[in-house]
């Protein structure tokens, strides 16, 4: 499961790095060292152009009654995408990238827990397939919500969990948000463990509360 992660990058880094074309919420933008669940951070979609949208993070189906079960849908495991009502329908038209720069895993030894932060060596984003949707309360509110794929790790991180995110690499980037010139089938081929290098370490029990968010967060220990 991925229920962590940072982008620490400024915005005109993230413009320059993923080549994006419109970001209307730009001023809204601040870096983050620990995004949580139900906030919301920038996501990528693609509308004949590469666009930045902030959405919040778990899924709310455009189906459902009750906005809290995004809480429970904060990831779609890749396997079963196109088996589960939530998700299947998504990936033929609503197929976006999750944008982070690293993410957290917890380590399970006995009873204690202890966090990791995975980046790339090189501090470049690491661009998630996530899937996301659109869902209008009772009384008209309008969110835009997103889910993070996830898979099976790369072996030498198995011992640590037994899932990681589906990261892209930069030429798939296109292929899974262009959902108009790219079908689910073309796109699923993406859906693998990522093959190149990580950096892990552990780090401190602060990143356990959304409330502690600096550097701090990412600090080796």
């Amino acid at each position: 499961m991925c229920g962590r992660k940072t982008l620490t990058k400024d915005a005109q880094s993230i413009i320059e790095e993923l080549l994006i074309d419109e970001w209307e919420q730009k001023d809204e933008y601040s870096p983050s060292y620990n995004i949580a669940p139900t906030q919301n951070s920038p996501v990528l979609v693609y509308n004949n152009n590469r666009k930045i949208e902030h959405m919040r993070w778990g899924l709310i189906p455009s189906w459902a009654k009750d906005k809290s079960i995004g809480t429970k849908m904060i990831n779609a495991r890749g396997e079963t995408l196109l088996e589960k009502p939530s998700f299947k329908n998504l990936v033929s038209s609503k197929r976006c990238i999750v944008i982070t720069d690293g993410y957290f895993e917890w380590q399970n030894i006995g009873t204690i827990k202890t966090p990791h932060y995975f980046h790339d060596p090189e501090k470049k984003i690491l661009p998630m397939a996530g899937l996301w949707d659109e869902w209008r309360s009772a009384n008209g509110e309008l969110m835009k919500t997103y889910t993070v794929i996830t898979t099976t790790p790369k072996p030498e991180f198995a011992h640590i969990h037994t899932r990681m995110p589906v990261i892209l690499t930069h030429p798939a980037i296109d292929i899974w948000v262009n959902t108009r010139d790219h079908t689910p089938a073309v796109a699923m081929d993406h859906i693998l463990p990522y093959q190149d290098e990580l950096a892990v370490y552990p780090v401190s029990t602060l990143v356990n509360s959304p409330k502690n968010n600096s550097a701090r967060c990412i600090t080796p220990i």
